[in-house]
């Protein structure tokens, strides 16, 4: 969604690190790009003023006149003030009593019932007991929406089809009493705007409910439209918290940016795919580096920490170690990555990646390929693909779909792995130190 945002960040960054002093006329300068950045990226008009008002009264201060490297510092303040409008600090969700009542709100079409099944899988994954409420008799198939989704992450959903919204999520409360369900997600009816029909429902529900938390469901990809949708229902509601949806789209982002200063209320999550793995807690800072082409490690991180099995990878690296390392292997790692989400994704979160790949498509299909080339293969030529020649690379290549030349592409990419990885085991920790340049820490 920030790509082209992050583009313009980029370059108004690299004239600032090339020089030795800033003058106030620069640091204006440098400025007015940012802002015409953040207004085409579809930014408040107002949060953009408070932002550059706040960054060139720090830009022009001491500590940046008197810094051997001014630019830099320049950049550390866009980059602290930009975590400032996105929120600052990480807001979570409440802590109460059990059992926690959620309450996802939001207009029809902004992704609430989607949102409600990835927040179930989410709270379930950190050892919690939910419950899903279908309390949206508005739309007909809401409930089978909310009840397909509620079987795909394992969770269960509570659901009265001749009812009315307060009695099913007053029975639904019961229910999680009796089954022991430590949360409880509620999932609202929406309309295609705010109106009176809305608010006196949502109040209804929120009276027998009384929520810990009430999390409204915007569109990242309506821009402006979604910033007024939060405004009104801060006005009508006992707003918590915002879900961002659909933040993996090709819009300009800037909803992103000034929801959380429009409205008061912290982002608490972000949705960033369409799988139902793809939602992810807001971390203020995060997104900001991602915005400033800084890139995200900590969250590629935990993505890797949550997808590989410690044993296994701990197995695979010992079998790289000792030159064990066969084509299963390889295969496996590319299975394992695949799981983590899109390739082009992945690199984004690498600090600099975003301009070094910015020409070049990183296809997930060639992980397909792989996959379709090492399974066509016996066991023998996984094992020791030296034995390849010119008639097994034939047949593998029409087992595959795909050309003897690809198959050459992968015995050559397999065969720099174990390169490298010899050369690690070679030199120990003394190879891992080289590729930081030898420095230590």
């Amino acid at each position: 969604m920030f790509d082209s945002l992050t583009q313009r960040f980029e370059g108004i960054f690299s004239a600032l690190r090339g020089k030795g002093r800033l003058s106030e006329a620069d640091v204006d300068a440098a400025l007015r790009e940012v802002r015409l950045a953040l207004l085409e990226a579809d930014v408040n008009v107002a949060v953009v003023k408070s932002f550059l008002a706040r960054v060139r009264e720090r830009a022009l201060g001491a500590d940046v006149s008197k810094s051997l490297t001014p630019g830099q510092q320049v950049i550390k303040i866009v980059h602290e003030e930009l975590v400032n409008t996105l929120g600052g600090e990480v807001a979570s969700l409440r802590q109460s009593s059990p059992p926690q009542v959620i309450l996802m709100v939001g207009l029809q079409g902004s992704g609430k019932t989607t949102s409600a099944g990835k927040l179930a899988k989410h709270l379930r994954s950190k050892g919690r007991r939910p419950l899903l409420v279908a309390a949206d008799l508005q739309r007909p198939a809401a409930i089978d929406q909310l009840e397909t989704l509620g079987k795909r992450v394992g969770v269960p959903v509570y659901a009265e089809r001749k009812s009315k919204p307060a009695r099913v999520v007053k029975a639904a409360l019961k229910e999680a009493t009796r089954a022991g369900h430590d949360v409880v997600i509620v999932d609202t009816a929406g309309r295609l705007q705010i109106d009176d029909a809305l608010m006196k429902e949502l109040s209804e529900i929120s009276k027998v409910a009384e929520p810990d938390e009430t999390l409204l469901v915007v569109d990242a990809m309506t821009g402006q439209d979604a910033v007024n949708v939060a405004k009104g229902f801060v006005e009508h509601t006992n707003l918590t918290g915002i879900v961002l949806s659909k933040l993996d789209g090709d819009a300009r982002g800037g909803a992103a940016i000034s929801v959380r200063e429009v409205t008061g209320a912290p982002v608490k999550f972000a949705g960033v795919g369409e799988g139902l793995d793809d939602l992810e807690p807001f971390y203020p800072d995060r997104m900001a580096s991602r915005i400033l082409g800084m890139g995200d490690v900590l969250t590629l991180i935990e993505k890797a920490e949550a997808t590989f099995d410690a044993q296994e990878a701990e197995k695979t690296a010992e079998k790289m170690m000792k030159g064990e390392f066969t084509l299963e292997d390889f295969l496996s790692q590319f299975q394992q990555v695949k799981k983590m989400g899109p390739l082009q994704d992945l690199l984004s979160m690498l600090p600099g990646a975003s301009s070094a790949l910015r020409n070049v498509q990183i296809d997930d299909k060639e992980i397909k390929r792989v996959e379709a080339i090492i399974y066509s293969m016996t066991p023998e030529e996984r094992r020791n693909p030296k034995i390849m020649n010119g008639s097994r690379k034939r047949r593998v290549a029409a087992g595959s779909g795909t050309t003897p030349q690809d198959v050459n592409k992968l015995l050559r990419q397999f065969a720099d792995t174990q390169k490298l990885m010899k050369g690690f085991a070679g030199k120990g920790l003394a190879g891992l130190a080289g590729l930081g340049g030898g420095r230590r820490r």
